[in-house]
């Protein structure tokens, strides 16, 4: 179910049900002359749009105004979008709260770009991460007031964590590839990966009769393919869906 077309009874039947709520976070990135800008948000778009058919969720819309940066090519004449980092934190803290404040308890936040680095986080996805734990530390501070955690009557804290009650796992920032499937597609940038990616779940943003090989980072995209792509995207899926599933 894609968010902005569903009734409110199937907004309450998702909250009751814990329906997974699902966010594609990305950017507007120059890749190359041969691929448009949003492709590490079209590769998540897509393939959240696939799982819709295979499983419950709702679907919100995309965000691509993340910190794309500069340090691929000045955004001039190449089509670059960077929002920083330090304006995202307070957009992520605003729709967190309100999500929370509808009653989902299930978001989940899939994003590819610089996910490379995911273990350590790279601005957009730190942003949004700050802005997941601010927001339910607020949430549960306004629902339960302050001192909740310290109050008797959360004692079964710790118990209720081991069992999966963690309020902090209400809203997850996830990679869009495990680490397991990175090891196996290495992420590039507009190279053999990406390209193949996008020849799978976005054939319409590659062409490669455009392509220019000046920059060493697309040198690679000579060898991309819709196998290869095919390959990596059934992984991804699977994964995605495991994701949610638990």
């Amino acid at each position: 179910m894609y968010y902005e077309m569903m009734f409110p009874d199937q907004i309450r039947d998702a909250i009751k049900k814990n329906t997974p709520v699902v966010l594609a976070l990305g950017v507007l990135e120059y890749h190359g002359e041969h691929m448009c800008p949003g492709v590490d948000t079209l590769v998540v778009v897509r393939a959240i749009n696939m799982l819709e058919k295979e499983m419950p969720m709702v679907v919100l819309p995309p965000f691509y105004y993340g910190a794309g940066s500069y340090v691929v090519e000045p955004p001039e004449n190449n089509g670059t979008v960077h929002v920083d980092s330090q304006a995202l934190v307070p957009i992520a803290k605003q729709l967190f709260y309100n999500l929370l404040r509808i009653g989902f308890r299930n978001i989940n936040v899939f994003i590819h770009h610089q996910s490379e680095n995911f273990a350590d986080g790279m601005p957009t996805d730190l942003a949004f991460k700050l802005a997941a734990k601010q927001e339910t530390f607020a949430f549960l501070e306004k629902q339960r007031g302050e001192s909740w955690w310290g109050d008797n009557s959360s004692a079964g804290y710790y118990e209720s964590h081991a069992a999966g009650g963690n309020p902090f796992n209400w809203i997850k920032i996830r990679p869009f590839m495990s680490a397991d499937v990175q090891q196996m597609y290495p992420i590039d940038h507009a190279g053999e990966q990406e390209t193949s990616l996008m020849m799978a779940f976005c054939p319409e943003g590659v062409d490669m009769k455009r392509f220019s090989g000046e920059k060493w980072y697309v040198q690679s995209a000579k060898k991309a393919s819709l196998e290869y792509g095919n390959k990596a995207k059934e992984l991804i899926l699977r994964d995605m869906k495991k994701a949610l599933e638990s």
